[in-house]
Formats: structure tokens, sequence, C-alpha cells
């Protein structure tokens, strides 16, 4: 318990700062451009205006847009490391109160509720710009927040059911997910050498599963279908970014993510009364009766890992609008080692040398996939 409570005071700072810097990312609403009409150009000003660059000129420009990509790099790189970071601290406080509290759609719902009550709190105080849709957005954005819900409820589920570790070794299958949606939903398909580098990844990670000292049908299953419904939540939210323009205004990354949380939220609170019902009094009764927690510590427990999961993938919304959803979901994988790592240092779970073969078979695999894929796109922007 006392270890517990420290871990808990150390993550309420974590969380302010967090809090502070997520509250003010995005805040600005983007302003719209001005078109300024110009007069029509005519040949003797054509003539007289179209002038080549001078060798000064070119190694300006060159180095503006140098420094311009290093920034877009350096700014994707830090989402990505915060996105890790977050994600991390989430899942390990999450199985946490999930031990404690065997209720993962109720745990999940509320904290979907805790992200939803975050975003409305950010729009009242005027903290970011509040967003308006019109029916196409509201169509597409209830769509992902159907997939959002069923992914974060089944990898709860599976999270319940399982070591975090074997949770997110099979984890680790989204990029092939994602690789499939894109083909066979969207019509976007690649070259067929990158789909064949999927191949140590789904046989990595089937070898690390084969045998699994901690293997459950219902966390495989569970972190399965919650891949498959994570793939088609990144691909959806992409393209509504990108067709933020005609869906609504105010849409930035973060706020269509506010949106999904909300509609999330609203759709699993029915999921409670049918499949849990009102277990979560009973399974808190007994740990408060237990002395080993008190009612404050299970609730900041509680709330703090409802922030810790609206804020890492918030971040992760930020990281997705400037990158493909294929590269989210390799990086996604990646990020999946520090927390079979750090899950394995805090629960000292066993991990089998088969677990870690397969697994390192199929995180290399992932990054062949990345590799290959990113080749053969620069083939086709040099054609």
């Amino acid at each position: 318990m006392n270890i517990f409570k420290s871990k808990m005071k150390s993550l309420q700072l974590i969380t302010l700062i967090v809090i502070l810097y997520a509250s003010f990312s995005s805040s600005a609403p983007a302003q719209p451009r001005k078109v300024i009409r110009k007069p029509p150009v005519t040949n003797v000003a054509r003539a007289t205006t179209t002038t080549k660059n001078t060798p000064l000129q070119n190694t300006q420009n060159n180095s503006s847009d140098n420094s311009n990509g290093l920034l877009v790099r350096l700014k994707v790189g830090f989402y990505f490391a915060a996105w890790y970071f977050l994600n991390v601290v989430y899942n390990i406080l999450n199985k946490k109160v999930l031990n404690i509290l065997p209720t993962p759609i109720t745990i999940g719902t509320i904290q979907l509720g805790i992200g939803a009550l975050y975003s409305i709190l950010l729009w009242i105080l005027r903290l970011r710009p509040t967003p308006k849709l019109n029916k196409a957005g509201r169509s597409m954005t209830s769509r992902v927040g159907i997939y959002h819900s069923s992914g974060q409820l089944l990898s709860m589920i599976s999270l319940s059911s399982g070591p975090v570790s074997f949770t997110h070794i099979v984890k680790a299958l989204e990029p092939f997910f994602s690789a499939c949606v894109s083909a066979l939903v969207f019509g976007k398909w690649m070259k067929w050498q990158v789909y064949v580098t999927l191949l140590p990844v789904v046989g990595g990670v089937s070898y690390a599963c084969f045998k699994e000292r901690g293997f459950s049908y219902l966390a495989f299953w569970s972190a399965m279908i919650s891949n498959l419904a994570f793939a088609l939540r990144a691909a959806v939210s992409k393209l509504a970014m990108e067709s933020r323009d005609s869906i609504g205004t105010n849409l930035t990354s973060t706020n269509v993510y506010s949106i999904v949380t909300i509609w999330a939220f609203a759709l699993s609170i029915p999921l409670i009364p049918v499949m849990e019902g009102s277990s979560l009094l009973s399974h808190w009764t007994n740990a408060i009766k237990s002395g080993d927690h008190s009612v404050q510590s299970l609730t900041q427990a509680v709330v703090i890992s409802g922030l810790f999961h609206y804020l890492n993938n918030e971040v992760m919304y930020l990281a997705l609008s400037n990158v493909h959803p294929v590269t989210l979901a390799v990086g996604n994988t990646m990020k999946r080692v520090f927390i079979i790592l750090a899950s394995v240092i805090v629960f000292r779970n066993p991990v089998s040398l088969q677990t870690a073969v397969g697994s390192a078979i199929g995180i290399g695999g992932v990054l062949l996939y990345s590799l290959t894929k990113q080749y053969y796109e620069n083939l086709e922007q040099k054609e």
C-alpha cells in the first residue's frame, strides 16, 4: 500500500505537467487564409518577372526546405517520445487498477468518461476552440467512436485476462491489420514485396504465443479483435483529419480525438449493465475492507489512469496528423517493446526463451516492413 501511494504521488505530478502541455497544444484555432486576388499578368509583365533564381537564392531556398524538414521530424519525434512515455505509464497503472478492480468494461468506460469530461472542460474554459460538425462530420466521427470504444474495451478485457506482456505481444500484429484495412477497405495497395515482410511479423508473434505460460484464449482473441478496431480507427481518423474543412470547423487533430472520445464514452455506457452489472461496487467494497486501499487511493488511481489513457491517445492523434496510419502502426509496435520490458520489471511476469525469440522476430519483421515500405514509396516519388 505504501508503494502504491508513493507511485500515485509521483504520477500526480507527472499528470499535472502533461495536462498543462496538452491543454495548450493546438489551442489556437486555424486562421482562415486570406485570398488576395492578383491582377492578370500580361505577357510583357510575365517576361519581365520570370527571371531565373541566382545560385545564392537556390542555396537559400534549399537551406530553408532542409530546416523546415528538420523541424517537422523533430516535432514528430517529440510526439512519438511523449506517446511512448504516456502509454507505458498508462499500461502499468491500468494493470494495477484491473488487478484490484477486475471489471474491464466498467473501468474502460470510466476512463473514456474522464477523457470526455476533460475535453468538455477545455472547451468551456476556452483553452481550445470549440469544434462544430456538420452531418457528414457527425457520421464520420461516430464511426471512429465505435472503433475506438471497441478497441479500448477489448484491450481492457485482454489486459485483465492475462499478463500485460502477453497482450502487447499479440497487439504487435497491428501493422498487419492496418495494411489489410488500407488495402481491402480503402483500396490503398502496396507492392507485394511489402506484404511479404509481414510474414515474419505474423510468424514471430504466433511462435511467441505458442505454449506461452500466460496464454489465455480470451486475452488472445480480445487483443486480436482490438487490433482490427484500432486499425479501422486510425484509417478513418486520418480520413477525417484530411477532410476536416468539409466536415466541420475547428477540427484540429486533438479536437477530432476529443469528439471521438465523447462518442466512444456514450456508446460504452449501455454495455456496463449488460456485461458487468454492479460488480465494480462489490470489488470496490472488498478492496476497502481488506485495508490495503483507501477510497482516496482507489479514486486517484482510476482518475489518473483515465487521464493518462486520454492524454496518450491525444498525443497519438498529434502524431497521426503527421504520418501515414501504417507508419503509426509500426511505431505502435515498436512502442510495445518498452511496455513489455516495463511490465516484466514491475509485475515480474516470467518470459520464456520462446516468447522472447518470437517477440524479437515479430518486432524485427515490423522494422523490415517499415524500411521496405519506405523504400518503395521513395521509388514511386522519383518516378
